[in-house]
């Protein structure tokens, strides 16, 4: 948690704030503040984010406990993000033909096979609307991701020489 909220911290500092907000002439006094403002609220929005969860109906059943627990929102997040990204830095760093038209659209296709799989057969967010198969959505995302990426790259334009010349034979 405290690396998260690190990450949120430094993130927004050096990539928002500093550059966009201050046009570099923020002190790094400042932006040590800057960061800790950030992190308490972050913190915050987290902790009522968590809270939320902790309600109850009349019959004790939670009321909102998607929005409780955390820990849900960040399997979604991380499952999203490896579908999304998992093929396209495996096969950028194995394929020397792999070309910027497969990246996009396994990045594309890959994040919406997650998304469509967390909804319709998953029970994470709400009740799944087809079926529950209890399928982690990173999985059929990824091999979706994956496909359309081989696919995309093998009915496209190879890269140049110069683009090629990036990977070593072994």
């Amino acid at each position: 948690a405290d690396s998260q909220l690190l990450v949120a911290s430094s993130s927004f500092t050096s990539d928002i704030y500093k550059p966009l907000m201050r046009k570099n002439k923020a002190s790094d006094k400042e932006l040590l503040w800057v960061g800790r403002i950030v992190v308490l609220a972050v913190t915050i929005v987290g902790l009522i984010i968590a809270l939320s969860g902790l309600a109850e109906d009349a019959n004790g059943n939670p009321v909102n406990p998607w929005a409780g627990n955390i820990m849900s929102m960040v399997e979604n997040a991380w499952g999203l993000f490896g579908a999304a990204f998992g093929p396209i830095v495996i096969l950028s760093l194995f394929w020397k033909r792999f070309n910027y038209a497969g990246a996009i659209s396994g990045i594309i296709a890959g994040a919406v096979a997650d998304i469509v799989w967390l909804v319709l057969f998953t029970s994470t967010v709400t009740e799944a609307i087809i079926y529950d198969t209890d399928v982690y959505e990173i999985i059929p995302g990824f091999v979706v991701g994956l496909l359309v990426s081989i696919i995309v790259t093998l009915i496209t334009k190879a890269p140049n020489d110069e683009v090629t010349k990036i990977y070593k034979t072994a």
